[in-house]
């Protein structure tokens, strides 16, 4: 039940306590959590950019429509996904599934050599979509193990990814900008933190068969 607790205790932050600063090992367990999350084939389309200063969240709070969330919080999660998703890509992979399994060549290749047609086969916008899929999957694992952890946080689609890429540079990463979660320690005049939580009756939502 301390699981459940956890999820009932988290909302979406609306005002964070700008003085207060999550400590380095907190951030290492969602480094780790975001790693550890599933992904459709497990390739791993996405990456994380954590920033951590003020003059640069406070900059990017006129990309997110104003939500002060941006330069209040501790640190701000910006989840992204490769813009390309190649043959030189899907065959890193499964060189890693190689070296860490001993897997052998002859019985990764028929698989890899799939997925490297399907790919190639996909328009752009396609493979974008996918892999902004696997986003959202690494966003509900973020946000559950930060309840877990006693960290706030503020799940955001509210911004605009061109000048969020443009500051922080992520066209020269490969990256595109899809998700941003501020996170941190919610202010004890958020008056949200005391609403109820409005939910579907367990009823209404699960179908037992």
């Amino acid at each position: 039940m301390k699981n459940i607790e956890a999820l009932q205790w988290r909302y979406a932050t609306k005002k964070f306590d700008n003085a207060k600063i999550l400590p380095q090992e907190k951030i290492e367990v969602l480094k780790h959590a975001f790693n550890l999350t599933a992904t459709s084939y497990g390739l791993q389309p996405i990456k994380l950019v954590i920033i951590h200063n003020k003059e640069r969240q406070q900059k990017l709070v006129d990309f997110s429509m104003n939500q002060k969330q941006i330069c209040t919080a501790s640190h701000v999660l910006v989840l992204c996904i490769e813009r390309k998703v190649d043959k030189a890509f899907i065959e890193n992979y499964f060189n890693s599934v190689h070296k860490i399994r001993s897997t052998p060549e002859e019985v990764l290749s028929p698989f890899k050599d799939f997925l490297i047609n399907d790919f190639e086969s996909k328009h752009i916008d396609e493979i974008h979509a996918w892999a902004t899929n696997q986003a959202f999957l690494a966003l509900g694992t973020l946000m559950t193990v930060c309840a877990i952890e006693g960290i706030d946080s503020c799940p955001m689609e509210g911004f605009e990814p061109q000048k969020y890429d443009e500051c922080l540079g992520l066209e020269k990463l490969n990256l595109k900008s899809v998700l941003v979660l501020p996170i941190g320690y919610r202010a004890q005049d958020d008056m949200f933190s005391e609403f109820k939580k409005v939910r579907r009756p367990l009823s209404d939502v699960i179908i037992e068969l």
